[in-house]
Protein backbone atom coordinates (compact mmCIF):
# COMPACT_ATOMS: atom_id res chain seq x y z
CA UNK A 1 0.00 0.00 0.00
CA UNK A 2 1.38 3.60 -0.82
CA UNK A 3 1.86 5.86 2.27
CA UNK A 4 2.11 9.04 0.41
CA UNK A 5 -1.28 11.29 0.56
CA UNK A 6 -1.06 12.10 -3.19
CA UNK A 7 -2.06 8.70 -3.85
CA UNK A 8 -3.97 8.14 -1.23
CA UNK A 9 -8.21 8.48 -1.96
CA UNK A 10 -10.32 9.71 0.96
CA UNK A 11 -13.05 9.37 -0.84
CA UNK A 12 -14.66 8.88 -4.66
CA UNK A 13 -17.73 10.28 -5.89
CA UNK A 14 -19.32 9.19 -9.22
CA UNK A 15 -22.99 10.00 -8.68
CA UNK A 16 -25.52 8.20 -10.59
CA UNK A 17 -25.81 10.26 -14.43
CA UNK A 18 -22.46 12.62 -13.46
CA UNK A 19 -20.42 12.20 -16.48
CA UNK A 20 -17.42 12.60 -14.05
CA UNK A 21 -15.44 10.89 -10.95
CA UNK A 22 -14.36 13.04 -8.31
CA UNK A 23 -11.47 11.82 -5.91
CA UNK A 24 -10.52 13.72 -2.93
CA UNK A 25 -6.92 12.69 -1.92
CA UNK A 26 -5.37 12.64 1.90
CA UNK A 27 -3.36 15.35 1.15
CA UNK A 28 -6.30 17.28 0.63
CA UNK A 29 -6.58 18.21 -2.89
CA UNK A 30 -9.36 17.38 -5.09
CA UNK A 31 -9.44 15.22 -9.05
CA UNK A 32 -12.23 16.11 -11.03
CA UNK A 33 -11.69 13.06 -13.79
CA UNK A 34 -13.99 13.42 -16.90
CA UNK A 35 -15.53 10.08 -17.77
CA UNK A 36 -14.23 10.54 -21.31
CA UNK A 37 -10.82 11.15 -19.88
CA UNK A 38 -10.92 7.92 -17.92
CA UNK A 39 -12.60 5.61 -20.96
CA UNK A 40 -10.29 7.10 -23.37
CA UNK A 41 -7.36 6.26 -21.54
CA UNK A 42 -8.47 3.38 -20.24
CA UNK A 43 -5.11 1.45 -19.41
CA UNK A 44 -6.72 -2.25 -20.05
CA UNK A 45 -4.64 -4.80 -22.13
CA UNK A 46 -7.84 -4.97 -24.66
CA UNK A 47 -7.60 -1.25 -25.07
CA UNK A 48 -3.92 -0.63 -25.12
CA UNK A 49 -2.29 -4.05 -26.06
CA UNK A 50 0.69 -5.40 -23.70
CA UNK A 51 3.35 -2.50 -23.96
CA UNK A 52 4.37 0.59 -24.87
CA UNK A 53 2.77 3.98 -23.46
CA UNK A 54 -1.13 4.69 -23.03
CA UNK A 55 -2.69 6.14 -26.17
CA UNK A 56 -5.48 8.14 -25.68
CA UNK A 57 -8.55 6.48 -27.75
CA UNK A 58 -11.95 8.79 -28.26
CA UNK A 59 -14.64 6.94 -26.46
CA UNK A 60 -17.98 5.59 -29.02
CA UNK A 61 -20.65 8.26 -29.56
CA UNK A 62 -23.20 6.52 -27.49
CA UNK A 63 -23.84 7.99 -24.04
CA UNK A 64 -23.81 4.37 -22.22
CA UNK A 65 -20.28 4.37 -23.28
CA UNK A 66 -19.49 7.11 -20.49
CA UNK A 67 -21.90 6.09 -17.60
CA UNK A 68 -19.92 4.32 -14.64
CA UNK A 69 -21.83 1.19 -13.08
CA UNK A 70 -19.33 -0.18 -11.06
CA UNK A 71 -16.46 1.33 -9.05
CA UNK A 72 -14.65 -1.34 -6.78
CA UNK A 73 -11.16 -1.18 -5.13
CA UNK A 74 -8.47 -3.53 -6.54
CA UNK A 75 -6.72 -4.05 -3.09
CA UNK A 76 -4.98 -1.09 -1.61
CA UNK A 77 -3.65 0.49 -5.09
CA UNK A 78 -5.91 0.62 -7.71
CA UNK A 79 -9.88 1.11 -8.59
CA UNK A 80 -12.02 -1.22 -11.50
CA UNK A 81 -14.20 0.54 -13.71
CA UNK A 82 -17.16 -0.99 -15.48
CA UNK A 83 -18.67 1.41 -18.04
CA UNK A 84 -22.30 0.93 -19.41
CA UNK A 85 -21.63 -0.50 -22.62
CA UNK A 86 -19.93 -3.41 -20.36
CA UNK A 87 -16.43 -2.87 -20.56
CA UNK A 88 -14.79 -3.22 -17.82
CA UNK A 89 -10.97 -4.57 -18.32
CA UNK A 90 -9.56 -1.44 -16.97
CA UNK A 91 -7.32 -0.77 -13.63
CA UNK A 92 -6.82 2.32 -12.60
CA UNK A 93 -4.11 2.57 -10.18
CA UNK A 94 -4.47 5.56 -7.68
CA UNK A 95 -1.19 6.89 -9.28
CA UNK A 96 -2.25 6.67 -12.57
CA UNK A 97 -5.93 8.25 -11.39
CA UNK A 98 -3.72 11.26 -9.64
CA UNK A 99 -1.80 11.91 -13.08
CA UNK A 100 -4.85 12.20 -14.83
CA UNK A 101 -6.29 14.60 -12.70
CA UNK A 102 -3.47 16.70 -12.59
CA UNK A 103 -3.36 16.39 -16.31
CA UNK A 104 -6.79 17.19 -16.81
CA UNK A 105 -6.97 20.20 -14.17
CA UNK A 106 -3.66 21.88 -16.08
CA UNK A 107 -5.15 21.09 -19.58
CA UNK A 108 -8.77 21.14 -19.48
CA UNK A 109 -10.46 19.64 -22.19
CA UNK A 110 -7.38 19.63 -24.43
CA UNK A 111 -5.68 16.98 -21.97
CA UNK A 112 -6.13 14.63 -25.23
CA UNK A 113 -4.75 16.83 -28.08
CA UNK A 114 -1.56 17.98 -25.59
CA UNK A 115 -1.28 14.73 -24.23
CA UNK A 116 -2.02 11.88 -27.11
CA UNK A 117 0.31 9.27 -25.14
CA UNK A 118 1.42 8.74 -21.59
CA UNK A 119 4.32 6.77 -20.07
CA UNK A 120 2.72 3.11 -18.14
Amino acid sequence: MTTDPRTRPAGVKAPHGALSLEIAWRDGHTSTLPHDVLRGYCPCAGCQGHGGSIEFKPPGPARHTLELTSIEPVGNYALALTWGDGHAGGIYSFTYLRLLGDLTEAHGTDVSAIHPELPR
